[in-house]
């Protein structure tokens, strides 16, 4: 795998009970890039989103076929540990979800339970920076969580998911629940991260995919079985591709807005 290859999807099946939900999907994730997975709803964005740290373990009637790689390790290799998985590849979801814990405790949570050694009050001083919450909450760590506003609350759990130094952040629709000044924020912090990161978000909201995203994957359903649907890989290449000469008209109807 290339260096600056993080993840490698081929032929990937997932199926709920005996209901195939997305099918045939391989796209490649690039190192310190923002990947988004763009589509109408219930063509299988979420469900390939958490095939990437094998989030789909903890729904008993999901199965998963085909090949993840990361980092040239297969994610579904028997021998392989999730737990570590998913501490190297961190998800932050589509409503902030703090603990009910102070802002500090939410932050230091990780590491503890994965016994960090190092000084605890400079991880989280370093994540709540990296979230760029620090000079707002800096007076008040010992205060919940569940205190601040909606967008603070998310990149609380954005330096909770920085906080145990994950070389990944999926994020599915992180600023769905947010206004737009929140949202705004957010993006500019997807910027930011990058720069240390691989992101991959899905999102509904075309205009933030052509914002922040260097390269962009359509997903939908299956138009030759549309009763069944079952989500496909349309077309994924360069965000400015997509968003201005798509190969497929589908793509061009999805993102000028004629379908969805």
């Amino acid at each position: 795998m290339a260096n600056n290859m993080v993840f490698s999807v081929e032929n990937l099946n997932v199926y709920y009970s005996h209901r195939l939900a997305v099918r045939r999907i391989s796209l490649e994730v690039s190192r310190n890039q923002v990947t988004a997975l763009i589509g109408p709803s219930g063509c299988g964005k979420s469900t390939v989103l958490r095939c990437l740290n094998r989030m789909n373990d903890l729904i008993s009637a999901a199965r998963v076929e085909g090949k993840v790689m990361f980092d040239g390790l297969d994610v579904y290799d028997p021998a392989v540990d999730a737990v570590d998985i998913r501490r190297r590849v961190g998800m932050v979801f589509q409503r902030p979800n703090p603990f009910p814990k102070s802002i500090y405790d939410n932050v230091a949570y990780g590491p503890r339970v994965n016994r960090f050694k190092g000084n605890l009050d400079e991880m989280v001083e370093k994540a709540l920076r990296q979230a760029a919450l620090w000079d707002e909450v800096k007076d008040k760590l010992k205060q919940s969580g569940l205190a601040l506003s909606g967008g603070q609350q998310q990149r609380l759990c954005i330096a909770r998911a920085l906080a145990v130094q994950p070389e990944v952040i999926l994020m599915d629709e992180p600023a769905s629940a947010l206004d737009p000044i929140a949202t705004l924020k957010i993006e500019e912090l997807m910027n930011q991260l990058k720069k240390t990161y691989t992101i991959v978000i899905v999102t509904h909201n075309m205009q933030q995919a052509a914002r922040v995203a260097d390269m962009t994957a359509f997903l939908s359903i299956d138009r030759d079985d549309p009763a069944a649907r079952i989500g496909i890989l349309v077309e994924y290449g360069p965000t400015q591709q997509i968003f201005t000469r798509p190969e497929n008209k589908e793509t061009e109807d999805y993102v000028s807005g004629r379908f969805g």
